[in-house]
């Protein structure tokens, strides 16, 4: 069985008139990076919410179908025993930081899972290292920029040590520097670690060179799913108001006018060198 799989599931939020899902039906294995983007409101937060137990223990209303993590069915495990294998990033750093300093926030969730002293030491040294927070080791979370507090907020979630990191628009609130770091750091986190990731994301000339899949959400369902090269060359993530990235958008405008590329390219630097392999030809 898949690391997560969505089995034809549907969910409505109380009180709702509409559907936030629409038997939705997808897999993702085990080391895969999964990219989820689309159009605002069209469904990708709720399903972020499923993968660790949100929806249905805490976000109630209409199910239909099943979500499996790890061979567990969420219906069944609650979001405390499903914490150690799926562990979110919520798109507001600063709703799931909690303590008095950054220390005592990466060591909250380990801590609270039972893990031993000595343990939970070791993990937030691990993170502190690997993000970069000593100089923020004291601080209190709410006197950080954005970007700071995305970082702890993903270190306090890496501290859980899951096997799945899911990360809703992890991105949204910060500068184009701040978000290039947060993304590398995933992309790290995924080839050198081996961490399984489920990202929402919209800027998609970040991400897509380092993503395996790309799946493209609308109005509650999943319209298309598969290598990024692929989902992003098709007319509907320009019709949905996706953001091509811009080399994929020259390949495109090539395309129509009859100059053929052997591949799509994701970046300006494939593209560059796309275009010099045309004109050898």
């Amino acid at each position: 069985m898949a690391l997560v799989e969505f089995a034809d599931f549907s969910f409505k939020y109380l009180g709702a008139d509409s559907l936030a899902l629409r038997k939705v039906s997808a897999s993702v294995n085990e080391g895969e990076y999964v990219v989820i983007t689309g159009p605002s409101g069209c469904g990708k937060t709720t399903l972020c919410r499923t993968a660790n137990g949100l929806v249905p223990h805490f976000h109630r209303g209409y199910i239909a179908g099943n979500v499996f993590i790890d061979g567990q069915n969420t219906r069944d495990a609650t979001v405390a025993k499903l914490a150690s294998t799926v562990g979110l990033v919520f798109q507001n750093p600063a709703n799931q930081l909690v303590t008095l300093n950054v220390e005592k926030e990466l060591a909250f969730g380990p801590e609270n899972l039972g893990v031993v002293p000595e343990e939970v030491r070791q993990r937030v040294e691990e993170i502190i290292d690997l993000l970069n927070l000593e100089h923020l080791r004291e601080k209190h979370p709410h006197e950080m920029s954005g970007g700071e507090q995305q970082r702890v907020a993903m270190g306090a979630t890496l501290a859980l040590k899951p096997k799945v990191l899911v990360a809703d628009e992890p991105t949204s609130n910060l500068d184009p520097r701040s978000a290039e770091l947060i993304l590398d750091i995933i992309a790290n986190l995924n080839k050198r670690n081996g961490m399984t990731v489920i990202l929402v994301e919209h800027r998609l000339d970040l991400v897509a060179k380092d993503a395996s899949r790309i799946i493209l959400m609308d109005k509650g369902q999943i319209i298309a799913d598969g290598i990024p090269r692929d989902v992003l060359s098709m007319d509907i993530s320009s019709e949905i108001g996706v953001g091509i990235p811009k080399a994929t958008q020259v390949y495109k405008r090539l395309q129509a006018k009859g100059i053929e590329l052997s591949r799509v390219p994701l970046t300006g630097e494939e593209l560059a060198l796309l275009v010099g392999e045309a004109k050898r030809r």
